[in-house]
């Protein structure tokens, strides 16, 4: 029994596991483990109808700073989360990507913004949380809390145009990569600056976010690793 599942370790996973760890790299991996491992936790205590309690306090002490013109910016950066922002940017993304016969990017692409869809869409449904209501708001929502779709979505959508940015132009990595981060943090503060989410789901929401870019970007490497081979042989 023992010889048996070895061997089927050695034969099926090992090299698998290995081509994983090659990609994605020690850290890389480690990350994925500490970022997976607090969204477990996060989502069991929503689960069991646990209150987070700095939500409430991160939230009433960011909203002592508002003002008209912070009011104005907020609902801007928030734009650049709302589904038809995404919509577009994706649209135009896949354009580009066609245009210049990315065939291999445009189907992972794809399959990117439909698995954060669809992730943002289950998870919310599954949870069924309550989004904050501590103040008037300037924004209605009308689905659930957790987690937050604009959090999902941007780090999603933004996040794998940055690394296809930074492999088209890799002099501008450190640029592309820090306007992303940028991006998805401002998307992130402004759905807290208006007071509809709560911190836990934004970090819950980039979690779930960044732990499906990940496997994308890595089923994207792993197939021009692939592609690269057969070309040679």
């Amino acid at each position: 029994m023992v010889r048996k599942i070895s061997h089927f370790w050695l034969r099926h996973i090992h090299p698998r596991l290995i081509t994983l760890i090659a990609t994605l790299g020690i850290g890389g991996l480690g990350i994925c483990l500490l970022v997976l491992f607090i969204v477990a936790k996060l989502a069991e205590e929503v689960l069991e109808k646990e209150a987070f309690a700095f939500d409430k306090t991160f939230l009433l002490w960011l909203h002592q700073f508002a003002n008209p013109s912070l009011d104005n910016l907020m609902l801007f950066i928030t734009q650049i989360g709302n589904p038809t922002t995404v919509v577009i940017v994706a649209g135009i993304t896949l354009a580009i990507l066609w245009r210049r016969r990315y065939r291999l990017e445009v189907m992972v692409f794809v399959l990117t913004c439909l698995g954060g869809v669809i992730l943002n869409t289950g998870l919310k449904l599954f949870f069924s949380k309550t989004r904050p209501q501590l103040w008037k708001q300037l924004i209605v929502e009308t689905s659930f809390s957790f987690p937050s779709g604009h959090a999902i979505g941007s780090m999603v959508l933004y996040g794998f145009i940055a690394y296809l940015l930074a492999t088209f132009y890799p002099k501008y990595d450190k640029i592309i990569y820090t306007l992303a981060v940028i991006l998805i943090g401002a998307i992130g503060i402004s759905r807290l600056y208006l007071g509809v989410h709560w911190p836990t789901d934004i970090i819950a929401g980039y979690g779930v976010g960044f732990l499906w870019l990940i496997i994308c970007i890595t089923m994207l490497k792993l197939q021009r690793l692939r592609l690269g081979l057969i070309q040679q042989s």
